[in-house]
């Protein structure tokens, strides 16, 4: 049987093809970023690996004899997931193999903006001492109200490495009861009011119809002037050119982002020069053991798939063995 791995950023595919090749599988791949050439690669495939290529729904209605389509991370956004549901396959994602990474991540942006580290920086390598920002720059997170939206995993993990900084910590997400979020020391809140009290909103929901542009021109107007944005999420939970607007105007104090929209940043986008800005290039999920990890269990989830094993995991409904 064929398995196809649409695209990949690692250096080689030597974990996947050692769980695969010996089980009589054949591994197929490509760096496919158009329909075109993803339909030639996926049309005979029996499982489908994908990483961020877009598998559209006419991309999905070539695959004749897909069992499986399996996502390298957690988000699904670039699977048409109805598509996949009325072809009758399962779409699988890996939702916990880089939960302490992003999390780290996302303290480390909360802590660079709130403490100006990235400016102090600067500072000194252009050959200056003292401090370059106004004093009321530097906060302490115990003085802040922190606002989360979106208490899954990495939003839990969140709220508990901020818990010892002693700051308030809001939260907001529909799906989560709020003795959930009473038992974790956090607040339950409405969108709106979250984003009118917090000094830093950090995202950490998933892409869908209902959070994209989430933060836009309109609901930034609702935030409190100065505040931070961080998003390690999706890059299309923020309106981007209105993310810039506020950056520019000082609306907010500054903003972190591992994930952007579009992405990679344009070469001439002024977030790649601003002052207030903080970047990384959709990399909170990385260290060894975590890729390692998420290598292997997209290939182990291929490969229980065509075992006609049963599948963890299963994003869009479709229950198959």
């Amino acid at each position: 049987m064929r398995v196809v791995i649409t695209d990949f950023t690692f250096p080689s595919l030597d974990i996947e093809e050692a769980i695969l090749r010996p089980a009589g599988m054949e591994v197929a791949s490509g760096q496919c970023k158009t329909p075109e050439s993803l339909i030639a690669l996926v049309a005979d495939a029996d499982a489908v690996i994908t990483q961020f290529a877009p598998l559209t729904a006419q991309v999905i209605s070539a695959m004749q004899k897909a069992r499986v389509i399996v996502r390298y991370g957690i988000g699904v956004d670039n699977v048409d997931l109805a598509a996949a549901r009325e072809k009758g396959i399962p779409v699988c994602n890996v939702p916990d193999y880089c939960i302490d990474e992003v999390a780290d991540h996302t303290l480390a942006f909360i802590l660079a903006l709130t403490r100006q580290v990235l400016p102090n920086l600067q500072h000194i390598r252009d050959g200056k001492w003292g401090l370059p920002v106004s004093l009321s720059d530097m906060k302490p997170l115990r003085d802040l109200t922190v606002g989360v939206v979106g208490f899954g995993r990495i939003g839990r993990e969140v709220a508990s490495r901020l818990q010892p900084f002693k700051c308030r910590r809001l939260v907001h997400d529909p799906v989560v009861p709020a003795a959930v979020v009473s038992e974790a020391g956090c607040e339950t809140v409405g969108l709106e009011a979250l984003l009118a009290e917090s000094d830093v909103v950090t995202l950490h929901c998933p892409s869908t119809p209902q959070t994209r542009q989430l933060i836009n021109a309109k609901s930034i107007l609702t935030m409190k002037p100065g505040a931070f944005i961080v998003n390690v999420a999706r890059g299309d939970l923020i309106e981007t050119p209105a993310l810039i607007a506020a950056l520019q105007s000082g609306k907010f104090g500054g903003a972190a982002l591992d994930v952007c929209d579009p992405e990679p940043i344009p070469a001439d986008s002024p977030l790649r020069s601003l002052p207030n800005v903080i970047c990384s290039s959709h990399v909170a999920s990385c260290s060894a053991n975590a890729v390692r990890t998420l290598r292997e269990t997209v290939a182990r989830t291929a490969l229980r798939a065509l075992n006609n094993e049963p599948l963890a995991n299963i994003v869009n409904g479709v229950k198959r063995a």
